[in-house]
């Protein structure tokens, strides 16, 4: 599978396409910065210059040609503001949503957030509500489109050492979980075609990945 990864130098999305490098799969990063380049082909992964804050859905249709799949791991970052959470998180998902339907590419998997999907919790940091927000909105415009859509939502994203056993389900207790975990789920939901229209959680667990995709595609009766 040819998967194009919005947000491509990102930590998930480095991640993901040594993952996808791993089990055969063609990863392609969108990049804002030429010197992102060079990190990405050293993955084994293609890299492909647009900034989704600026380009346009036909120059993003362009770029996802050929695509299977699209990934949105973008994201404004630590210390952006309210408006370029909203620029990014919600205005480049929907951007990229746009592209992919002008470009023919069906499935798309948005990484969200834990949290997102209803209204911050009173006394939550505004720069941080701002990012919810901004999570929810994409999730709204993405589950609406006529698109292969899977939204995923991690909890708290931690560097530690993979364990590849998770939970994973509509609803699940927060938690944390290594960002290599959130990339190996990334991987088996892109190859499993009937997560599609799903909304999942993930934390840490004890069920190994493979199993907790196809639980929640196939629940227990």
């Amino acid at each position: 599978m040819r998967i194009v990864v919005a947000g491509g130098h990102g930590q998930i999305a480095r991640r993901l396409a040594r993952a996808l490098v791993a089990r055969g799969d063609t990863p392609v990063g969108l990049v804002r910065h030429p010197d992102h380049i060079a990190d990405l082909q050293s993955d084994g992964s293609g890299a492909i210059l647009l900034d989704l804050e600026t380009a346009t859905e036909h120059e993003v249709a362009g770029a996802l040609s050929g695509a299977d799949a699209v990934v949105f791991a973008a994201g404004a970052g630590p210390g952006s503001g309210a408006a370029r959470k909203d620029a990014v998180d919600r205005g480049g998902a929907s951007l990229l949503a746009d592209g992919a339907t002008l470009a023919g590419v069906r499935r798309y998997v948005l990484i969200s957030s834990m949290g997102a999907g209803s209204e911050p919790q009173p006394g939550t940091d505004e720069v941080f509500a701002s990012y919810l927000r901004a999570k929810s909105a994409s999730e709204v415009d993405l589950t609406g489109r006529d698109l292969d859509w899977t939204v995923l939502r991690p909890g708290g994203l931690t560097d530690d050492t993979a364990t590849g056993r998770v939970r994973l389900d509509e609803d699940v207790p927060r938690g944390t979980v290594p960002r290599d975990d959130v990339a190996r789920v990334i991987v088996e939901l892109l190859h499993e075609p009937r997560s599609a229209g799903l909304v999942l959680e993930l934390v840490s667990g004890d069920v190994p990945v493979e199993a907790a995709v196809a639980a929640v595609i196939e629940p227990e009766t």
